[in-house]
């Protein structure tokens, strides 16, 4: 086990990187995914390459064809859609786990997180917004200490990152995800399960009504 460690850690620094690059735009929908190029742009071996593909597969990032190699995966608009619809079953139940967990301390992070996104918001820094709304759910959910939907919600948000954006660009819309961020917070400070959990299915039907108008707009 020991003897492997430096090949598994290999792979999981790969899969990060090329995650973060699909993620982050530097790698376009349907855009061939070259091995030899991988490897050299990470400094790692092409074997070390294929093995990130393949768990970016498992993610729903990458698509592998035989003879032809691997690309990012192109989520349809009507997919997105779903994809966003399955999270907000998901984060209602974080939200309330982590109302119910929710310390002092990490109130004060939460409080934080949401200054920052009034800073950003009043700077019109969409970027940053859209990096504390990251940062946010990723507290609540450590908060909550709920391993498997963490990971499903992972999943599910990297792949659909791309609309989510477009969705914060529509006008007042940065807005009001302030706005929810912050009823989020608050109903979880109070340890109000209930109503942590309602703020956060509002916030994301919220995401939802957006991402459709931005679709119908072909906004980004």
């Amino acid at each position: 086990m020991k003897a492997n460690a430096p090949e598994d850690e290999g792979r999981q620094d790969a899969a990060a990187r090329l995650r973060e690059w699909i993620t982050g735009g530097r790698f376009m929908p349907n855009e061939r995914l070259i091995e030899t190029d991988l490897a050299q742009a990470l400094n790692v071996n092409r074997a070390n390459i294929r093995m990130a593909l393949a768990m970016l597969e498992q993610e729903g990032l990458v698509v592998r064809e035989r003879n032809r190699g691997a690309r990012v995966r192109l989520v349809s608009d009507a997919e997105a859609i779903e994809i966003a619809e399955a999270r907000q079953s998901l984060e209602g139940l974080i939200a309330r786990q982590a109302a119910a967990r929710a310390s002092k301390a990490d109130c004060a992070v939460l409080r934080g997180i949401i200054a920052e996104m009034r800073k950003a918001h009043t700077a019109a820094d969409y970027l940053a917004i859209s990096a504390l709304n990251g940062r946010l759910h990723a507290e609540i959910q450590r908060i909550a200490d709920n391993a498997t939907v963490t990971r499903l919600l992972e999943m599910l948000r990297s792949q659909i990152v791309r609309q989510q954006y477009r969705a914060i660009l529509l006008p007042g819309r940065a807005r009001a995800s302030v706005q929810e961020h912050a009823a989020i917070v608050v109903a979880i400070c109070a340890r109000d399960i209930g109503a942590a959990e309602k703020a956060m299915r509002r916030h994301i039907g919220g995401v939802i009504a957006a991402l459709k108008q931005a679709i119908a707009l072909k906004v980004g």
